[in-house]
């Protein structure tokens, strides 16, 4: 069954979009100030409007410096444009008598009025159904007489229909597990080609998501439908309450002597606001301006009544945490406890799966050959995971460590942070270099880097997870994909402060890389470079629009609510294009017999490398094997022809057991023609575990050339190359 693109969005748009009330709303809980010394400031402000019953209710607590009559002036603004304006006059209605005339000191306002059918005429229908609706009503009071302003406040409205879904969350986070899932399973089944691209496919899609975090985590003031639409993604930065962990953070963050906040649990004693849009100022009359502000905020106590309404704003990383009801000092904690529970459940996921494998295989329930070179390394299979889980959380750490270096909340938070930061440098540096340390050793003795990268299975399983992605020649574009995410996070977190630099920085950095991409299309194969591009397409669009959110070029107003809608649009659009595309790869991958069938032979060194060793006959195996001084089929003991230590490699035992459990001797028969399928050439798996092989139990009719290709090849060509079907 396909699905039109009309269609898909539909689709989305029911996923982000909530339940439809049953009766239309549109309501405020701000009131906000939009100039400098307003002589009015409100500790509580509730205003709702219901079309139902024409009826406008409101509840208005606050401290007035004004004395005498006034006058208001009252304009709304949606999306930055001015769609009504209007005076009113309190003293010519019985609503408002208790401001005709205003009294210095406390003010309390509560009543309800019946709204004409004429504004009821004027109000479009969508505004009560659009979700995360930019609109703003600004009132400016002044004196009656002298005409002089007094005060400006602004409420920002809303119809309680948001982007922010816990459902798009959900659906995001499962899609791209069950993409690492079905790249899993369909290498157990030997389709190892299939297998690399939909793992690879998969991690590019995470780093997408990635992306969008990290655009909400900006100190740009963000319009709400694009602050709302990236908090579905703060998931991948380990931003996800959970009750007892909060607990958890404050007792640490109490223990290593810091302060905790409260921002949460007193929202009935002080004002939070949630920065969103920035406030623009027009010379004196303040009628352009827009400031969109979403704010929690209850009963205020009179100290701060008396203090003038003191409020809190939050942004960039604080926002996030806020709106996902965690306390900005807890922020830092949280993620960092999520990435250890990854690394925790990872570990003890693999150790669970080798010892259900061997239960298995000893009950007569699975074969004895399934998963072999799994269960045979499965620690080395493990160190190569973990390092992928590294990877995966890096840029996530890195930004938040460095924006916890800017607030130090305790000592023991920042102790973590730093720790956090130079292990994950360590390990990811250290494994670059051994990438680039043995592919110019495989340069120098083969005149090829796929060849040592390739033909050794540990090597594969443990440092593949930076370079199996990469066409063979490219293995090196790791180290400035490492820059890449390293200099990106570095901005995020330490300069939430400057909104400016932010924008500026992320829009370069993303033109960089999309041009870097661009011309040298490092990944594997065509259909993967398309993939990534667009992604750095998409995504150097996404910084573009960031940077105008910061109003860096002064447009107007109306310019930057209208370029939040088309935001939202795009990379809604986009996302469910991948989500939809990964859904597809994985389907096949799982349901067809064959699925390598639907990639094309790679045509990098790779390629051509394993083609040409398909033609040849076992002499020439062993005689390969020879010269790198391995003996017949096994690697001595006492060799130390590699780079990696011993305990990098398979030992003699293990290579003798994978070999016996094939009913294969020490030499091969000699290799029979491929299929035409696979067309003599076979991409990468991909690293860790997704290249397990299973050698077939026995000779039969028509199998001679599947089982050479699973066992456990005596020839450094083949042995864990990860090309087996």
């Amino acid at each position: 069954m396909r699905f039109s693109l009309s269609q898909s969005l539909l689709w989305l748009a029911a996923v982000a979009a909530p339940l439809v009330s049953a009766e239309r709303l549109i309501e405020s809980k701000s009131l906000n100030p939009c100039m400098a010394n307003s002589s009015f400031s409100a500790t509580l402000f509730n205003v709702a409007f219901t079309p139902g019953n024409r009826s406008l209710g409101f509840k208005i607590e606050g401290i007035s410096n004004i004395a005498g009559k006034i006058e208001a002036d009252i304009e709304l603004l949606v999306y930055g444009f001015s769609a009504m304006n209007q005076k009113l006059d309190p003293c010519g209605q019985e609503e408002l008598e208790g401001m005709c005339p205003m009294n210095a000191g406390p003010l309390t306002i509560k009543s309800n009025i019946d709204i004409s059918q004429e504004i009821m005429s004027a109000i479009p229908g969508i505004a009560y159904t659009i979700p995360d609706l930019d609109a703003v009503v600004r009132v400016k009071i002044k004196d009656l007489e002298t005409h002089v302003q007094l005060a400006c406040v602004e409420a920002e409205l809303s119809n309680g229909h948001s982007v922010d879904q816990k459902a798009v969350a959900w659906v995001t986070a499962i899609i791209a597990g069950l993409g690492l899932m079905a790249s899993a399973v369909t290498s157990g089944l030997g389709h190892s080609n299939t297998a690399a691209h939909v793992a690879a496919n998969a991690m590019s899609l995470f780093g997408y998501f990635q992306a969008q975090a990290f655009i909400g985590m900006c100190g740009v003031p963000l319009p709400p439908i694009v602050s709302a639409w990236t908090q579905n993604f703060q998931w991948t930065m380990g931003i996800i309450r959970v009750s007892f962990l909060q607990k958890m953070a404050t007792w640490y963050q109490r223990a290593t002597g810091g302060t905790p906040t409260t921002y949460l649990s007193q929202l009935s004693y002080i004002s939070v606001e949630v920065q969103k849009k920035r406030r623009v100022r027009r010379a004196i009359e303040f009628t352009t301006g827009a400031v969109g502000r979403l704010i929690a905020r209850s009963n205020a106590a009179a100290t701060e009544a008396q203090a003038g309404g003191e409020r809190v704003v939050l942004h960039g990383v604080e926002r996030v945490g806020f709106k996902a009801k965690i306390e900005t000092t807890n922020i830092f904690f949280t993620g960092y406890t999520f990435f250890v529970i990854f690394i925790l459940f990872t570990v003890i996921g693999v150790v669970a799966f080798k010892y259900i494998c061997e239960g298995l295989s000893k009950a007569g329930k699975m074969k004895g050959d399934k998963f072999i070179d799994f269960r045979n390394g499965w620690q080395t299979v493990l160190k190569g995971i973990l390092f992928r889980v590294v990877l995966i959380g890096f840029p996530q750490m890195m930004a938040l460590s460095f924006w916890e270096l800017t607030r130090r909340d305790s000592i023991g938070l920042v102790v973590l942070a730093i720790l956090s930061m130079l292990t994950m440098l360590g390990i990811l540096t250290w494994a670059s270099s051994k990438v680039v340390r043995i592919a110019q050793r495989s340069i120098a003795m083969h005149k090829n880097p796929a060849y040592i990268l390739y033909s050794d299975p540990v090597a594969l399983n443990k440092w593949g997870f930076l370079y199996v992605q990469f066409k063979a020649t490219a293995y090196w574009f790791i180290i400035p994909w490492l820059a890449y995410l390293f200099i990106k996070a570095m901005f995020v977190g330490l300069a939430q402060g400057s909104s400016k630099v932010q924008g500026f920085a992320i829009v370069i950095i993303e033109a960089v890389l999309l041009i870097a991409v661009s011309v040298m299309r490092p990944w594997m194969d065509k259909k993967t470079n398309g993939f990534n591009i667009a992604i750095a397409a998409v995504n150097f669009l996404s910084a573009f629009f960031l940077l105008m959110f910061t109003e860096v070029f002064k447009q107007p107003t109306i310019v930057t609510g209208v370029m939040g809608v088309i935001f939202f649009v795009i990379n809604a659009a986009f996302a469910l294009i991948l989500l939809l595309m990964l859904l597809v790869s994985s389907g096949f991958a799982l349901f067809t017999k064959n699925p390598d069938t639907r990639y094309q032979p790679m045509r990098d060194d790779r390629g051509s490398f394993i083609k040409s060793q398909t033609q040849l006959t076992t002499e020439l195996d062993a005689l390969g094997a020879t010269a790198r001084g391995e003996g017949k089929g096994t690697h001595p003991t006492g060799s130390r022809s590699r780079i990696d230590d011993d305990e990098d490699y398979y030992s003699e035992e293990q290579r003798q057991m994978a070999s016996k459990e094939g009913n294969f001797g020490e030499h091969y028969a000699a290799a029979p023609p491929r299929s035409a399928g696979n067309d003599g050439s076979n991409p990468s798996a991909p690293p860790s575990f997704y290249e397990s092989r299973s050698p077939a139990p026995s000779y039969r009719p028509g199998s001679n050339g599947q089982q050479y290709r699973q066992a456990n090849s005596s020839s450094p060509w083949q042995r864990g190359a990860g090309y087996e079907n």
